[in-house]
């Protein structure tokens, strides 16, 4: 028997039902563009989400199906490079969440995972690196804006 993958309900409590795991990210520019996203997502999806903002203040709630994680990272309370006593860039704190996730969560050759990055230039530039050279990720399966110019999927 095939797994279902409608997306209903009903479908979505089957025990058979096909799951992909999804790993999101997004900064402060991109909030609106994250909650759009997952707002259509299936109810059954699962996965991580990893927001990255400048400080407190700008953590809220956020919509998210129910199997999936949500991890505000907030900048102010994170050190920059080691050693240099920076603070934390922006794109940081998400390139480093990502590596850590990715170390633990990405194990399979034939892993499924949706990868979908919302986040500022520079943090996406180096997830796009970290997830297809240490990870093996295929860049095509790597969605960013299309105003960044990198080679992933659209």
């Amino acid at each position: 028997m095939v797994p279902s993958t409608e997306h209903n309900d009903a479908a979505c409590r089957a025990s058979r039902h096909t799951r992909v795991q999804h790993l999101v990210t997004a900064d402060e520019n991109s909030l609106a563009e994250l909650e759009a996203l997952l707002a259509t997502l299936p109810i059954c999806s699962t996965g991580r989400v990893f927001i990255e903002v400048p400080d407190e203040s700008w953590i809220g709630r956020v919509a998210a199906p129910a199997r999936m994680t949500l991890t505000w990272l907030d900048r102010s309370r994170r050190g920059g490079a080691p050693g240099t006593g920076r603070g934390c860039a922006p794109g940081q704190a998400l390139a480093r969440a990502v590596s850590g996730w990715a170390g633990e969560m990405l194990c399979c050759d034939d892993d499924a995972t949706r990868v979908i990055l919302l986040g500022g230039y520079l943090g996406t530039a180096e997830i796009v690196d970290e997830l297809v050279s240490r990870h093996g990720v295929d860049p095509l399966a790597i969605h960013t804006p299309e105003r960044f110019g990198l080679a992933t999927a659209r």
